[in-house]
C-alpha cells in the first residue's frame, strides 16, 4: 500500500499474485500525490491498481494488467474524512485477461462529499476484457449498504482511442 506518499516512482517491476486470490490489490494508494507506475507488469486476484482517496496528480504508464479486475479509481465515498481525488492520468496500457477495464467506483448513500476530477484514460489495449469501462456510483460488495438516489455522469466523450470522463 502506497499511502501518505509523495514525489515516488514505480518503474520496471512485476507484482504477481494467483488470479483466484481475494484482495490481492497489486498497488493501492490513498492520500499521495506525485506517483507514478511506469512500465509495470501486474497480474493479481483483485484490482491491478486501486487509486483511493486524497491521489493527486497519479500517472500510471505503459503498464500490463492481467489477471485481476482492472485498473481502478476508488471505491471512494465510504467516509466522511474521504479527501477529493484530482489529475489522474493512465495511458498506453494493456488489460489482458481481466474482469473489468478501467473503472471509477463510489459507494451510494455515502456520507461525505468527495470530488473526481481531471481523470484521463488514453491509449488503453483492452483484451478478454468483461467489462471494459464502468463508471459504478452503487458500489456496494458484499450488500454492506443501502442503495439511494445516484449523481448521474455529466458526459462520456470518446476521441480517437483516448476517452475521458468529465464528472460534475
Amino acid at each position: 500500500m502506497v499511502f501518505g506518499c509523495k514525489n515516488i516512482t514505480f518503474d520496471g517491476f512485476t507484482i504477481a499474485a494467483p488470479g483466484d486470490s481475494p484482495n490481492t490489490d497489486g498497488i493501492h494508494m490513498g492520500k499521495s500525490t506525485d506517483v507514478k507506475i511506469l512500465n509495470t507488469n501486474i497480474g493479481t486476484g483483485d484490482d491491478c491498481v486501486s487509486i483511493g482517496d486524497g491521489s493527486k496528480q497519479i500517472t500510471v504508464q505503459n503498464v500490463h494488467c492481467g489477471p485481476g479486475h482492472g485498473l481502478s479509481v476508488g471505491s471512494l465515498g465510504k467516509f466522511t474524512t474521504e479527501e477529493n481525488v484530482e489529475g489522474i492520468t493512465v495511458k498506453n496500457c494493456t488489460l489482458t485477461a481481466t474482469d473489468n477495464g478501467v473503472r471509477i467506483k463510489t459507494w451510494p448513500d455515502a456520507p461525505g462529499t468527495i470530488t473526481v476530477s481531471d481523470i484521463h484514460f488514453e491509449d488503453i489495449t483492452m483484451t478478454n476484457v468483461k467489462n471494459p469501462v464502468i463508471i459504478d456510483q452503487e458500489y456496494c460488495p458484499w450488500n454492506q449498504c443501502s442503495k439511494k438516489v445516484i449523481t448521474p455522469i455529466s458526459f462520456l466523450i470518446f476521441m480517437d482511442r483516448s476517452f475521458y470522463v468529465f464528472l460534475p
